[in-house]
């Protein structure tokens, strides 16, 4: 790899709306799945509010900053304010102006830890309202690949990465999510040390399925209509199935038309139980090259076939080798969609 800088191929930011969350289980009875590629509109709410940076707030008597006075971090999930729970942008400002400065408590999860932490919000002299001095995020969208589906059960992935905060660079905690449907409407080429991207437009009014978990190795969720999946299922692949050599991945980079292409992976690395980039791989179809310069934003998530078999899916992209990039095993994907 190098001097390579890597980039995960997931989501823009954006505001979304609330839905449900659902289970289903996949691996353990799921020999055989059948592949997508298609791309979906991915919109996610996180559990809590994610403070993403702290900023002074201009008082009567001066600059101050409450979050960062209370203790507060970049990367910090906020749970609760007093004993009132927050999965809201909304809900916090709202607290924050019914409490006209009283002392309040916080409740945050830190490294995986409960801390509590005790602040007092600032009247901001330029709009009267209260203010914490904390950038929050509470929800994030963009376009992402669905790598496969589970007939038996309903059980998707996509992403074959998890959808981390884009300031933090942490994964966002799930509280809801849902995948809709999209149309590829361009390509914006990769070139070297400039990752490329696929542009899309959502269908807001219908919903494909629901997620219920945003982990290191995908999303995952249920699908409301297998039709829309529907295809020929494959045999997953056992990790030691998988070898150098020619493959294929399936794209969706024009509407909502899916195609194969091929690839080589140019390596299978071993297994790493904190490490999901399995397979470094490299576009070698021209069709791809002259439409998308090699692996862009968008495409996470697209399969790939080996041998007639499932053997992962697109992950990441080498910025400074947009045709170059990594995949992630296809059974590290089923296993996560299990937990």
């Amino acid at each position: 790899m190098g001097a390579a800088v890597l980039r995960g191929l997931g989501l823009l930011l954006a505001a979304v709306l609330t839905l449900w969350p659902a289970t289903a289980t996949a691996w353990a009875s799921a020999p055989t799945v059948v592949p997508v590629g298609k791309a979906v509109g991915i919109k996610l709410f996180s559990d809590g509010v994610v403070v993403v940076g702290t900023s002074d707030i201009a008082t009567e008597g001066g600059n101050v900053n409450p979050a960062k006075a209370c203790g507060l971090r970049e990367g910090d999930i906020i749970t609760h304010i007093n004993s009132t729970e927050v999965d809201t942008i909304e809900e916090v400002s709202a607290l924050l102006q019914e409490l006209e400065g009283e002392s309040m408590s916080i409740r945050a999860i830190r490294d995986d830890k409960q801390v509590q932490l005790t602040a007092t919000a600032a009247l901001c002299s330029a709009d009267g309202a209260y203010k914490l001095g904390a950038w929050i995020r509470d929800s994030m969208a963009g376009i992402g690949t669905v790598t496969f589906y589970c007939p038996d059960t309903g059980a998707f992935g996509a992403l074959g990465h998890g959808i981390n905060d884009v300031d933090t660079a942490l994964l966002m905690p799930l509280e809801s999510g849902s995948i809709l449907p999209a149309t590829v409407s361009g390509v914006e080429k990769g070139k070297a040390g400039d990752p490329g991207q696929l542009q899309g437009v959502f269908d807001t009014s219908s919903t494909l399925g629901l997620l219920h978990a945003n982990t290191s190795g995908g999303v995952f969720g249920v699908l409301a209509d297998g039709g829309w999946a529907e295809g020929v299922p494959v045999e997953v692949a056992r990790r030691d199935q998988v070898e150098a050599g020619q493959a294929v991945i399936l794209c969706n980079i024009s509407g909502d038309r899916v195609e194969e292409y091929g690839v080589e992976i140019a390596k299978v690395f071993p297994e790493s139980a904190d490490d999901c980039r399995d397979y470094l791989i490299r576009v070698t179809d021209r069709r791809l090259l002259d439409a998308t310069g090699g692996i862009v934003q968008g495409m996470s998530g697209s399969p790939i076939l080996q041998n007639g078999r499932i053997v992962g899916a697109v992950t990441h992209v080498m910025v400074d080798d947009p045709t170059s990039g990594y995949g992630i095993y296809v059974g590290r994907m089923l296993q996560q969609c299990d937990n």
